[in-house]
């Protein structure tokens, strides 16, 4: 028997939203596939300080990468949606610690420069 992708695929957003939001902090909103965060703080109360280090975040593919940092009350530095699906963001620790704990991150990273060494192709 066949799975059309377009039945399992909500529903398989559902379930991520779900598990999402028994995760979620107590000051987070809930986060729902087609509705996005429920509430959020203010902006100006989101900014973060710059002594917090600049982190990459990435969440699954199908979320809104802005939502989820919504969802969390996070202001990102910038959204990313075509190499990977997630954001930047200076991050406190407690932040890291509940955005890797729940299951809409896939990976929590510190932003940082890149090197490239080996031969040029």
């Amino acid at each position: 028997m066949r799975t059309r992708t377009n039945w399992t695929l909500p529903t398989t957003l559902a379930a991520l939203a779900l598990a999402a939001s028994a995760t979620l902090p107590a000051h987070a909103a809930p986060l729902s596939p087609t509705t996005g965060p429920a509430a959020s703080p203010s902006p100006a109360s989101r900014t973060a300080p710059a002594e917090w280090p600049t982190y990459i975040v990435t969440v699954h593919r199908g979320l809104d990468p802005a939502a989820v940092a919504d969802a969390y009350g996070i202001t990102p530095v910038h959204v990313y949606r075509h190499a990977l699906n997630g954001f930047s963001a200076r991050l406190s620790p407690d932040q890291v610690e509940s955005l890797r704990s729940t299951a809409v991150v896939t990976s929590v990273e510190p932003d940082g420069p890149v090197a490239v060494s080996g031969p040029a192709v």
